[in-house]
């Protein structure tokens, strides 16, 4: 992967935390691609940047207000020249989180523009308990970067 695109992936998920941080849909929703898919960690699955903008902007009006979305890139891996998947923790919170809970799985395009645009995402919440209890009783189950 060149330096270049990784900077380009990096600012687009930075671009991403900054709208939200300023509680813009709008901003939010044109990080995605016109038809991505945006899965939330509660199950909700909104479809295409100007739905995933508008249904944010209800939340950043309301339970999300004057939040912020913190995020951690674990990894970024490229498979071809316009797309790559982004692995990341965070947490949407009111200051600084006390942890990073929720897992994120961002598959990103470089789309027609030649912009780098989010096409899917996945929020899953961690559970560490139910994690270390599969680990003990199934030690086959933890993941070799564990």
């Amino acid at each position: 992967m060149n330096a270049t695109d990784t900077t380009a992936i990096r600012a687009l998920i930075e671009r991403s935390q900054d709208a939200w941080k300023r509680g813009d849909g709008a901003a939010y929703g044109a990080c995605f691609a016109a038809d991505a898919t945006d899965v939330t960690y509660a199950g909700t699955v909104y479809r295409g940047g100007d739905e995933i903008g508008r249904a944010h902007q209800a939340l950043f009006d309301s339970f999300l207000k004057g939040t912020n979305l913190t995020v951690d890139i674990g990894e970024i891996r490229r498979y071809g020249a316009d797309t790559a998947v982004v692995v990341t923790r965070g947490e949407s919170s009111k200051g600084t989180p006390k942890k990073l809970g929720k897992l994120a799985t961002y598959t990103v395009i470089r789309d027609v523009d030649g912009q780098w645009r989010i096409a899917a995402v996945q929020k899953t919440q961690h559970k560490p308990l139910m994690e270390a209890v599969s680990f003990k009783f199934q030690p086959a189950t933890r993941p070799a970067a564990y």
